[in-house]
């Protein structure tokens, strides 16, 4: 039959979506007269349609075509819905296609928009010649090629999205205005439609609040455990409460509002609490989420290890208190086996039992050495028949050693021996040359608070003027350098030191001095070896020689130390007093003869213009290298000489001191309950009473 082709009342209308919705769409007249056609396109519906059959539909299609045919004009045949297509109706499709003189195909998509300007591109260039041949592409290659191009568009559209948009607080007609010039903007919404530009946007700010949102939560979440133990530190107060009376005990405590903040609306995330970046207290109803409960009842176990090991570290100190192995001095690997027990070991490391063994120990041995100093009193003839300059002999030392070797007293140092030979040498100090220094109370000499006391309450007028620290330096103290080649230095520094008391102290003419010595054995021009550092300023120097070559040494790093301080303004070097002594030697190896050497000595000391000591008797120092006369005649030397740079200062502020109105006289005992303070204070604090003119 037939098929007339028409266009009633030549309307027509544009349609977005689905066809037979005419009706809903703004319908426009078209022009009268008659409409000249150049081509046709012929559409075919490849989908799988209710209440349709295709063979029907494809017989009316080619009762269509066989109308147009006789307009001559170039027809194209459009599949559509190929999002959708059946596949033997697409084969169909294209086997009339083929029938009809071999028709132009182009598979298409309105929905995907897939192949529909190329559909309209064939047409045009069938209908113009002229133009370049448009080339057909299956639809599902298209689709492809357009699921990339989208893809990529899309990416540059959300990478401009990120660019432009950094809070969750941005509006779309804002950012949209911000973009329209951007190509990346352009593409995608030529591609997508701005429906879709606008859904990437919103999905960009939500994925901004969602990020905003978790970062204050683990902000609230890090602060909570603060929180817990500013407000709650004690365990008693609430192991057993049920959450709910936990938060009202939270609530109720004075401090609850500097760390929480109780919202009208919930939850926190929800309200505009979010964007408070200005209040940084947590949210309340936060502790109803898991993550806080969870920290909750970390708190709780925290508090209830604490207080674990708090009992383990009480129990093992109650160990050490009733264990009679531990005694003073005894090492953590001889006690550890008597003292620890399984459960020690399972609530705190070893090293906090060694830490608390240590203070035990410390305790223990203050104790020891304060009953072996009364048992040194109680014992006070065995130090009557020493000589003046308190350095008691082998045998001597032997005697006071047997004697009070049967107290528990002195036994109870057996571990610490060289503390208890101190203390006895201590002690011996003390009875013949009763100072602060040598004083069995040490920092609780009665002396020494007397000084402090006095020098709180009045700053000596020499105290207001800064000090040469190189002339003014402390006067019990010697700094000594040992100059010497081949381990003579060191070895003498050595030997020097087991002399000195247990904290490097010597004693010279009754009085304890400290003692700091600086053994040098190599080039005296590299820092290492150099005489004086920022921390040690010599006060004289003891050269050693045992050959002609180490004679040379000397000699040569004197000249070189000498050397150093030309030009300087401190030549404090320049007359460092020097003392150059022939130890005894162990062997002859060199064939060079005693009396030699003695004559080359003397002859270097009288060139350097410094003392020259002959060689220790064969015998004398117990087998040392210079004997103690030698070294006691070295040190007085140096003290001698520090005396002299410091006589001006120290006897300026002594020539006023009969001005004083009121002069005191105290005797109190070291240790005494009656402190001095009680017995000086009520006179230092008086309005009246101020320092003498002579300080």
């Amino acid at each position: 039959a037939a098929t007339k082709l028409a266009s009633a009342e030549k309307l027509m209308y544009f349609c977005t979506d689905q066809l037979g919705l005419e009706q809903d769409f703004e319908q426009k007249q078209m022009p009268d007269g008659k409409l000249p056609v150049d081509g046709f396109l012929l559409c075919v519906d490849v989908s799988r349609g209710m209440n349709r059959n295709f063979d029907e539909q494809l017989k009316f299609v080619s009762n269509l075509y066989n109308q147009l045919a006789k307009t001559k004009k170039p027809v194209v045949v459009v599949l559509t819905k190929c999002d959708e297509g059946v596949e033997r109706y697409i084969r169909d499709a294209h086997a009339f296609a083929l029938s009809k003189k071999n028709l132009q195909v182009v598979e298409t998509s309105a929905r995907s928009n897939v192949n529909v300007d190329l559909a309209f591109s064939t047409l045009v260039q069938l209908v113009d010649k002229s133009r370049g041949k448009a080339k057909i592409i299956p639809y599902f290659e298209a689709l492809k090629q357009q699921s990339q191009q989208i893809a990529a568009a899309k990416d540059k559209y959300e990478w401009l999205v990120s660019r432009i948009v950094k809070s969750h607080n941005e509006a779309w007609p804002n950012v949209s205005r911000k973009m329209q010039p951007a190509p990346e903007y352009q593409d995608y919404v030529y591609l997508e439609g701005t429906q879709k530009a606008k859904k990437l946007f919103l999905q960009h700010v939500q994925r901004l609040k969602q990020e905003h949102i978790e970062r204050r939560r683990k902000m609230y979440l890090a602060l909570l455990p603060q929180a817990l133990d500013a407000l709650v530190p004690d365990l008693d107060e609430i192991d057993h409460l049920s959450r709910a009376k936990a938060e009202k005990l939270l609530e109720a405590k004075p401090d609850f509002l500097k760390w929480f903040v109780v919202l009208e609306e919930t939850p926190w995330d929800a309200t505009s609490h979010v964007d408070n970046v200005d209040n940084e207290r947590i949210p309340f109803d936060l502790l109803e989420t898991p993550a806080a409960e969870q920290l909750y009842e970390a708190h709780l176990e925290k508090l209830r290890n604490e207080r674990k090991r708090a009992e383990m570290r009480r129990a093992f100190r109650e160990n050490l208190e009733s264990s009679p192995f531990v005694t003073p001095g005894k090492p953590w690997e001889e006690a550890r086996s008597f003292i620890m027990n399984e459960d020690f070991y399972l609530w705190l490391e070893e090293s906090v039992y060694m830490d608390i063994y240590g203070k035990h120990q410390k305790q223990l041995i203050d104790k020891a050495k304060e009953d072996f100093q009364e048992l040194l009193l109680e014992y006070s003839e065995l130090f009557y028949e020493l000589e003046l300059d308190a350095k008691p002999s082998k045998e001597k030392m032997g005697v006071i050693q047997e004697v009070l070797g049967e107290e528990q007293r002195f036994k109870a140092l057996q571990k610490l021996q060289a503390e208890r030979d101190a203390l006895i040498l201590k002690h011996i100090h003390f009875v013949y040359h009763p100072t602060k220094e040598t004083c069995p109370s040490c920092a609780g000499c009665v002396d020494a608070r007397v000084e402090q006391l006095l020098g709180s309450r009045f700053i000596r007028p020499a105290e207001r003027h800064q000090k040469n620290p190189l002339l003014d330096s402390n006067i019990d103290r010697i700094n000594l350098v040992i100059l010497g080649k081949d381990g003579l230095a060191r070895e003498l520094a050595n030997e020097i030191r087991a002399l000195c008391t247990n904290d490097d102290k010597y004693v010279i003419e009754g009085k304890m001095y400290e003692l700091s010595l600086r053994p040098i054995e190599g080039n005296v021009r590299l820092p290492v070896n150099a005489f004086q550092t920022p921390t040690f300023q010599p006060h004289g120097c003891l050269c050693l020689y045992n050959s002609k070559e180490s004679l040379s040494y000397v000699v040569e790093s004197i000249e070189k130390s000498r050397e150093s301080t030309i030009g300087r303004r401190d030549n404090h070097l320049a007359q460092l007093p020097l003392t150059l002594v022939l130890v005894n030697k162990r062997g002859d190896a060199s064939g060079e003869t005693l009396q030699s050497l003695i004559q080359q000595g003397q002859q270097i000391a009288s060139k350097l213009q410094c003392v020259f000591l002959d060689p220790a008797s064969a015998g004398i120092g117990y087998g040392r290298n210079i004997n103690e006369k030698q070294i006691s005649q070295v040190l007085k030397g140096l003290l001698d000489s520090k005396r002299n740079l410091n006589l001006v200062s120290s006897t300026s502020g002594l020539k006023d001191a009969a001005d004083a109105d009121l002069r005191i006289v105290m005797c109190l005992m070291c240790g005494d309950p009656v402190s001095a303070d009680e017995v000086l204070l009520p006179i230092l604090q008086a309005p009246a009473c101020r320092p003498a003119p002579g300080g």
